[in-house]
């Protein structure tokens, strides 16, 4: 299937590309989401007719999601949690708790889907560095400090 990107996607393109997808990703994701458009010739007309327009929104996306980084860079969030005594919780930090706390320190509406923790949820108490992904190419470091409650 081809078709017209109306964002950056990663490991697929840029703005304005034609490019092939399998039929699925872009009939069950990209088009319904509204981040592509089937290429059709009147698809690639109407784009280049508000090209501009969607350069401009692409930017100030971009600008924001670079100031949020800016705030939350090498930040530091503190969770705690109950535990037993060799420090492993009961139960997990997930997610949606990391994004609930940046949340409640910074005032900032990240998403759960937006955090990304490399070895899935958090199960013991400790330190650890977690990757915040705001757009495509922009991300944020934040330490999640995790301390055990009695």
């Amino acid at each position: 299937m081809q078709v017209i990107l109306l964002e950056k996607i990663a490991h697929v393109g840029d703005l304005g590309d034609v490019v092939k997808v399998k039929d699925g990703y872009g009939r069950n994701f990209l088009i319904p989401t509204g981040r592509a458009k089937r290429a059709t010739k009147a698809a690639i007309a109407e784009f280049e007719a508000r090209r501009a327009e969607l350069e401009a929104a692409q930017a100030e996306r971009i600008a924001a999601a670079q100031k949020i980084a800016d705030t939350i860079n090498e930040g530091e969030i503190e969770i705690s949690s109950k535990c037993g005594v060799d420090g492993r919780l009961f139960g997990s930090v997930t997610n949606a708790d990391i994004a609930e706390a940046i949340d409640a320190k910074y005032g900032l509406q990240i998403k759960k889907s937006q955090v990304r923790t490399p070895l899935g949820a958090i199960k013991a108490v400790g330190d650890y560095v977690i990757t915040i992904g705001l757009l495509t190419d922009i991300t944020a470091d934040v330490t999640v400090h995790v301390v055990g409650e009695a």
